[in-house]
């Protein structure tokens, strides 16, 4: 599952990149730094793995991940092909969700390319492209359901979902704002737009304001636009966490005990981006190896079996689950958890929960 950074040219956005994936990003005060896009695997931070290592003393703890990739700044008429318009667009059509970096600090020393700070402003004028390039989409595909329902009457509920879409997308709103039911998802589906990808606002701040990023002028504007688009903010100051994701553990905790923050920025946003693509783990535990099992929201059991192996999907007879809150009140014992009946037989039609410590059972 792959999550695209987006903005405007100078707001952070590569800066933020290598703060998440230390992947070493090119990163410069000048608009179109970034052309190709960078990638970055990173790993989903989750205390719960390290509590499970602590009890099982695996020789390997492996975490979820989540990939990253650094997409070009973007300028107002990219739709029509300014800057690097078209291949940032066709980017962006390849990621599953969005973050778009807002600049919220001032400073003279960096250029704004639209000559000041106006976050608002900022998170439009690429809403707005996005909006252009889904209308170009939308139009294509009413005038084909045109011309083929002449021959067969059922493409007038594509028509109907279609002009649902170019309605809200010519109000200047993207298409992710309004509800669908399961066959107006399935017409949409085969149209990859842009504005339907789920968004994440990360609101850049200076130094002195990550303690309180709430007191910010800017950020408060963005919250206020978010909310009524009904996503969610992080604010964090970019310059920041570059410096702590270049530290050891220790010193880390040392400077975020220092700046007053209980965990970083990058953590709590790694965390947002897994919930915003719609995933969850399962974990599994033991000598060998304590792990992450990335699914979907609403998987079920064998379907979460077949991430570990086919072979287990294909032969699933039962999965033994108990959750990672249940066995931690055991003092992380199963044998604990088992004396107690904390310890679940699951048949096919379990939907795994975030948090489930499972043991598959299957035929071979």
């Amino acid at each position: 599952m792959k999550i695209g950074i987006v903005g405007l040219p100078n707001v952070g956005k590569s800066t933020l990149f290598n703060s998440i994936t230390n992947a070493g990003a090119e990163c410069a005060n000048y608009p179109f730094c970034t052309i190709e896009p960078n990638v970055g695997v990173v790993a989903v931070p989750d205390e719960r793995l390290e509590k499970l290592a602590e009890i099982y003393k695996p020789q390997k703890v492996t975490n979820a991940i989540v990939e990253f990739v650094d997409i070009a700044g973007l300028v107002k008429g990219a739709s029509k092909g300014e800057g690097l318009g078209n291949k940032f667009l066709s980017h962006i059509r390849e990621v599953d969700s969005i973050i778009q970096v807002v600049r919220c600090f001032e400073s003279d020393n960096i250029v704004h390319v639209d000559g000041s700070v106006d976050p608002v402003r900022d998170i439009e004028t690429i809403n707005f492209e996005l909006i252009f390039a889904d209308l170009e989409t939308i139009e294509k595909r009413l005038d084909r359901a045109r011309k083929l329902l002449k021959a067969d009457k059922k493409y007038q509920f594509e028509i109907d979902t279609l002009e649902k879409v170019k309605s809200v997308l010519n109000s200047g709103k993207c298409a992710r704002t309004l509800d669908y039911n399961e066959e107006e998802k399935e017409v949409l589906r085969e149209s990859f737009l842009l504005t339907m990808k789920p968004v994440l606002y990360v609101a850049n701040v200076s130094e002195n304001e990550i303690e309180h990023p709430e007191s910010n002028d800017n950020v408060k504007k963005v919250i206020e636009y978010a909310h009524k688009e009904g996503t969610e903010v992080i604010p964090l100051c970019v310059k920041i966490e570059e410096e702590l994701s270049s530290l050891e553990k220790d010193e880390k905790q040392e400077m975020l005990e220092a700046l007053g923050l209980k965990e970083s920025g990058l953590d709590k946003l790694i965390k947002a981006s897994y919930k915003l693509l719609g995933l969850i783990s399962f974990l599994t535990a033991g000598e060998p190896e304590v792990r992450a099992w990335t699914i979907k929201i609403g998987t079920k059991a064998p379907q979460a079996a077949g991430k570990i192996h086919s072979d287990i999907e294909r032969g699933f007879i039962k999965a033994e689950v108990i959750s990672y809150d249940e066995l931690m009140n055991c003092s992380g014992s199963m044998v604990q958890a088992r004396e107690k009946g904390l310890i679940r037989s699951e048949g096919k039609d379990y939907v795994m929960e975030d948090g489930d410590i499972v043991l598959f059972k299957f035929n071979v």
